[in-house]
């Protein structure tokens, strides 16, 4: 019989009259019985001796029949795997392409868009085959499942529990479940596989009612409170956003003259190549990055109070983390905190600033200083025959198309290398708008001349007078098209109630600063850096 635990309450497995083998057949057999004893890891797996290596539950023939595993709806997916700094050194030598993994010290893999158009695919997936390419070496995560680790609800507790969408584990007998939890759990009270999970605790995953608890593991959550701090450390998912909108609202921070990172889907939209998380310290909303060279806030404490304690302990936490690396820093302090970081002893370096417009300024592009974009636009109109649509979820492929073609010429142009670096890195943050851009409430339009797509462009409100334009992307061959569709989003923004235009920052790339200052900005909003003061 298995005991487990859902939902905070204890359940057994039952068989009805009929079903001599006792297999689970559904949520419908599962009994709500009175509380029992836990199971915890100082129980399951105590008289079991440990594998060498993680044994596999699910026969290879059915995992090669199941239409489940290493495909994903989205790019962005929580559940896309994690992979080791010494599983990312094994999966390049088999093959798996560097763009795969945006952080080479440990990271979850950047999945590849599937060949028919639909949803995406890790990259060691052969769509052709349903094989793995690195299946003898595959990471832990990988090798846990259909197993999964994950924080309880509270985010307290570590659990071990098997993942009701795996079809197999729906028919599987439940104590050969069990005994498979017990061979795991042995292997994972192992030193150095536990200190592997604390170390990467991102293949702690977050909790879901799909998957039922076999075990909490107090001496896992122990250790990962002890090298990451005793409060929840939350990853930041879609979930999340309107959390964060609703700290940012109360902070005052939102304003038309804010900076355009004031924004829950500015940041979203890196979360394949930055693993974000957040904390509340001292009723403070902190966000975090992780990146390839460590730890930082992309924006300052998020609070409607003195935010002292909150940074005081953040930057504890970035210490804990990083140790004495200059990477502890928070990012995108506004001109407002600057005294309040200067107090405190930090020291504030300018950052590029966010061009700020008039939104009737870009519509209109009256009089001689808008005369080359006037003229560019009427061009535009006057040889083409395009279409102007709202952006669909159907339009990603031909997005994903053009982006290629627009990336080409841009280099072709002779892009410097820190604008060739920076389109590499944006792929994955394409990816995600097109894939969410109904989630994040992301505003976008496309261009069609003569029925092909030939140029897109997502913005966002950052206020209700605010326009914030995230994107744009125009194939380069049309003389106007760029003009054009800035235009276009401006006019949208103004009969919407847009006062302002925020265009973002120039990324310190000398061409890119050109066009946004030809517009003629109405203000440059500062941007810090701030950075804690070097001991002597």
């Amino acid at each position: 019989m298995l005991w487990c635990v859902l939902r905070g309450e204890s359940v057994k497995s039952w068989s009805p009259p009929g079903n001599p083998c006792g297999k689970v057949l559904g949520w419908a057999h599962i009994e709500r019985i009175p509380s029992m004893p836990v199971d915890t890891d100082e129980q399951v797996g105590v008289f079991v001796t440990p594998p060498s290596s993680l044994p596999q539950l699910v026969p290879s023939r059915t995992c090669l029949q199941c239409d489940v595993c290493c495909r994903f709806p989205d790019p962005d997916s929580a559940l896309r795997p994690y992979f080791t700094e010494h599983e990312i050194t094994a999966a390049l030598a088999r093959g798996i392409g560097e763009t795969a993994f945006p952080d080479r010290r440990g990271s979850q893999v950047i999945l590849v868009p599937a060949p028919d158009g639909e949803g995406y695919l890790c990259p060691a997936f052969d769509a052709t085959t349903s094989a793995c390419r690195v299946y003898e070496e595959r990471p832990l995560d990988c090798q846990l499942y259909p197993l999964a680790l994950m924080w309880d609800e509270r985010q307290d507790q570590v659990l071990l529990g098997w993942d009701t969408k795996c079809p197999f584990m729906r028919e599987e007998v439940p104590g050969e479940i069990q005994r498979h939890a017990d061979r795991v759990m042995a292997l994972l009270d192992q030193e150095d596989i536990r200190d592997d999970i604390v170390a990467h605790p991102r293949l702690i995953g977050k909790f879901q009612e799909d998957v039922v608890v076999l075990a909490r593991l107090p001496h896992l959550t122990s250790a990962v409170a002890g090298q990451w701090g005793p409060g929840p450390l939350h990853r930041f998912t879609l979930d999340d956003i309107p959390r964060m909108t609703t700290a940012l609202d109360r902070s005052g921070r939102h304003a038309a003259e804010s900076l355009a990172a004031y924004s829950p889907m500015y940041h979203y939209i890196w979360s394949g190549l930055l693993a974000y998380w957040w904390m509340e310290l001292q009723g403070a909303l902190c966000l975090f990055a992780q990146s390839p060279d460590g730890w930082f806030m992309p924006l300052p404490p998020i609070g409607a109070g003195s935010i002292d304690a909150p940074l005081s302990g953040a930057m504890g936490l970035l210490r804990r983390w990083n140790g004495d690396s200059p990477v502890s820093r928070v990012e995108n302090v506004p001109s407002q905190l600057v005294p309040e970081f200067e107090r405190l002893g930090y020291r504030l370096m300018p950052k590029e600033p966010d061009y700020l417009y008039r939104a009737a300024d870009l519509v209109s592009l009256a009089g001689d200083r808008y005369k080359s974009q006037r003229a560019l636009c009427n061009r535009f109109e006057r040889e083409q025959s395009f279409e102007v649509d709202s952006y669909q979820v159907s339009d990603r492929q031909d997005c994903r198309a053009l982006l290629a073609d627009w990336s080409r010429q841009k280099q072709a142009e002779g892009l410097e290398s820190f604008g060739v670096m920076l389109l590499a890195d944006a792929a994955s943050a394409h990816e995600i708008v097109w894939s969410q851009a109904s989630a994040l409430r992301l505003v976008g339009r496309v261009i069609r001349i003569h029925g092909r797509l030939r140029a897109y462009t997502f913005g966002y409100w950052l206020t209700s007078t605010t326009f914030c334009v995230l994107l744009e992307v125009t194939d380069r061959a049309y003389p106007g098209l760029a003009q054009y569709l800035f235009r276009e989003t401006c006019r949208m923004a103004l009969a919407e109630g847009a006062e302002y235009i925020n265009a973002m920052d120039d990324a310190g790339l000398s061409g890119l600063r050109a066009s946004k200052q030809a517009y003629h900005p109405a203000l440059l909003i500062p941007n810090f850096v701030a950075s804690p003061a070097r001991e002597s």
